[in-house]
């Protein structure tokens, strides 16, 4: 695609983005369906453009103001994936000299938060919370999210399948936490790759997967995914339990639940049980009280840990919406804990990093519910072999009551868990 044609169709995308009419995502997977003669890179290039631009909202719009043309078109130059040579071959002589005016400006010169690019009840949230690491955590969430998969331990070794990537071209490292996890810097096209098709690899962040790992779900149980969604812990689950037992995946949007069929039928798992329900209170689940060995309420929240992924949501999340979210995962969290049995475990968890959806939904639940006796996480990673748990984990009177991770940290997403067991 011609240099011109192709900034002017990034300069569409981010119009698009930005109006946060719906996810980015979609607004992005759209756009492709729409325009379905767009080869890899050019697409590679236009989302790129979108994301970036979401990332440094903030600094790009008081940049731009110093420039000419269409708002969008000014954002998507300054946020444009590709070499800077090629973006310029596409501009006027005006522009160029405002672009390089724009890329001259050293990071120190910036006022915070056009350094930091969030919103200010945000900012002030994560800097109450890590303090002298608030620049390191902030500069983390404007980086591209590297690519983690989870080896499906089902039918597959780790070693073995990070040779076979690497026979594909594609370099892949083990996560330094996860014992099912690979690293990969790029993203190469997995879904052609044998690996993939037959179920030996699933995208998943490094976190995602030791949430699933804490549950420590058995051979022969009886396991409840509450919040389960399109299904990547459940299908991590279900082969920590070898493929015996009930999983039961359950979802309140059945659009979710379809997304798990062909992860489903790859993962070669016949323990999985998905059921749609109509709202937390559901019948199903109060046929369940009190059966259950293990129960993972992976909540809905606000997604602030996967900023990284995800930028958009730090424009399309705001404090209201925080307030009525952690009103549903207080309902959401006493209604699954009725189904676990005396002796079995419970675990809350989010991807979020704000402390209302996390430690106090966790502290509330732990005073009105005298009957849950508090596991120390890093305890419980340790004792299942994670590497160095005790630096995922804060909290509490150990210092390691519940996971707490940070993408600067960590270089996960950020996630919150905690765990219970019932007397």
């Amino acid at each position: 695609m011609h240099p011109k044609a192709l900034l002017d169709a990034c300069s569409e995308l981010v119009k698009l983005t930005l109006q946060f009419q719906h996810p980015a995502d979609s607004v992005v997977s759209r756009y492709f369906r729409d325009h379905r003669n767009l080869g890899p890179r050019e697409r590679a290039t236009l989302a790129e453009t979108a994301y970036t631009v979401l990332r440094k909202k903030t600094l790009f719009e008081s940049l731009a103001r110093s420039g000419s043309g269409p708002k969008e078109r000014r954002l998507a130059i300054l946020g444009f994936h590709g070499p800077r040579n090629f973006l310029k071959s596409a501009l006027s002589e005006q522009e160029i000299k405002w672009v390089d005016e724009c890329d001259a400006i050293k990071p120190e010169e910036l006022m915070p938060q056009h350094r930091h690019n969030l919103p200010q009840w945000m900012a002030d949230a994560l800097q109450a919370q890590v303090g002298d690491q608030f620049e390191a955590l902030a500069a983390s969430m404007l980086e591209i999210a590297p690519l983690d998969l989870r080896v499906n331990a089902l039918n597959a070794k780790r070693e073995a399948v990070q040779k076979e990537l690497a026979k594909a071209g594609i370099k892949a490292v083990p996560t330094p936490y996860s014992p099912w996890g690979l690293r990969i810097d790029e993203k190469p096209a997995l879904t052609r790759l044998e690996a993939f098709q037959e179920g030996r690899i699933e995208v998943q962040d490094e976190g995602s997967q030791l949430l699933a790992l804490l549950l420590d779900a058995k051979r022969g149980e009886m396991v409840v995914d509450f919040c389960a969604g399109a299904g990547g812990k459940t299908l991590a689950i279900g082969a920590q339990m070898r493929n015996t037992g009930r999983l039961y995946a359950f979802d309140v949007s059945a659009h979710r639940l379809e997304a798990l069929k062909p992860r489903l039928a790859r993962s070669g798992l016949s323990n999985v049980h998905p059921a749609a329900l109509a709202h937390e209170r559901d019948e199903r689940v109060k046929r369940l009280s009190g059966k259950i060995d293990r129960v993972l309420v992976d909540a809905p929240c606000s997604g602030l840990g996967t900023l990284r992924r995800n930028p958009d949501l730090k424009w399309r999340q705001d404090q209201t919406a925080i307030a009525e979210l952690t009103a549903k995962q207080t309902a959401i969290l006493a209604s699954a804990a009725r189904m676990v049995k005396s002796g079995g475990r419970l675990v809350y968890a989010t991807c979020s990093v704000l402390p209302e959806e996390n430690e106090l939904i966790a502290q509330a639940f732990q005073q009105a519910n005298p009957d849950f006796v508090p596991l120390d996480a890093g305890e419980t990673l340790a004792q299942l072999k994670v590497d160095n748990a005790a630096s995922l984990c804060a909290g509490g009177e150990t210092g390691t009551q519940y996971v707490r991770l940070w993408p600067h940290a960590h270089q996960t997403d950020g996630f919150f868990a905690a765990a219970w067991q019932r007397k």
